[in-house]
């Protein structure tokens, strides 16, 4: 699995989110939401320090990533985190 975090996406999370300083943001599997790529599942984020990621991607001043107990989500895909321009806000899209 990749993790691609777009410049413009990072550039969101960091104003949205108040982040001054180096940190790590996890996206994790939650129970229900929508678009996700597993019905019933949708990816959260939250602030926390990676145990075992599978999946890094640093940019500006976040370090990315996914662990390996949500890896079973993701199958064989890829996850590209981009801005979604017409919403302005991060666009979860699942590459094969």
């Amino acid at each position: 699995m990749n993790l691609t975090v777009t410049e413009e996406a990072a550039k969101w999370y960091e104003d949205e989110l108040d982040v001054t300083e180096n940190t790590h943001l996890r996206f994790y599997v939650r129970y229900g939401g929508v678009g996700g790529l597993q019905p019933g599942f949708s990816l959260a984020i939250k602030f926390e320090e990676p145990q075992e990621p599978i999946a890094q991607s640093e940019v500006g001043k976040v370090t990315y990533f996914v662990e390996a107990d949500d890896e079973w989500y993701f199958g064989d895909h890829s996850l590209k985190v981009a801005l979604n321009e017409k919403w302005d806000e991060p666009d979860f899209q699942y590459e094969s």
